[in-house]
């Protein structure tokens, strides 16, 4: 899908150093990098291996990535249909304003019309107001009735070795 002077297309194994590149500058940008424990190999078998767990979608400007996003199916029980799930969305600061972010979720509401999916859904960090008020501007709605529950592998796997037998 050509843009105005950028360029959107599925991500390949080739890519995997790139979107690894640009995770961590969205680590750095979230404050976060203090958690990043991926690389390009984890992202090839994540991406592309036996059992893909994603997807990702690449934005190309002048031959080079600028950005990404990474998305994943859900489903939804009350809707009896799958979910689109943006796990992140992430565009270089100097590549910003140019429509490239608002494309790559255009492009993404696009796949979840195709897949006949009930729901687009990601998550925002609470003190990211130009991100919230970008989200807003183009209908998301920020759900401040659901809370985030997590367990890290520490805590699933004592969960886990709870199981009987």
């Amino acid at each position: 899908m050509t843009m105005t002077d950028f360029v959107l297309r599925p991500a390949t194994p080739d890519d995997c150093v790139e979107i690894d590149r640009l995770i961590r500058e969205l680590a750095d940008y979230e404050k976060l990098a203090h958690q990043m424990q991926g690389t390009p190999e984890k992202l090839r078998a994540a991406l592309f291996g036996p059992r893909p767990a994603a997807e990702a979608v690449m934005a190309e400007r002048g031959g080079r990535a600028v950005g990404f996003a990474l998305f994943f199916t859900t489903y939804s029980t009350f809707l009896s249909k799958p979910g689109l799930y943006l796990e992140d969305l992430f565009v270089e600061p100097a590549h910003r304003g140019a429509g490239i972010g608002k494309a790559l979720l255009t492009h993404l509401a696009g796949l979840a019309v195709e897949r006949g999916c009930g729901r687009f859904e990601w998550r925002v960090l609470d003190w990211n107001e130009p991100s919230i008020r970008f989200y807003e501007s183009i209908g998301g709605r920020i759900l401040p009735e659901w809370e985030l529950v997590r367990m890290t592998e520490p805590e699933f796997a004592a969960l886990a070795a709870r199981r009987p037998g």
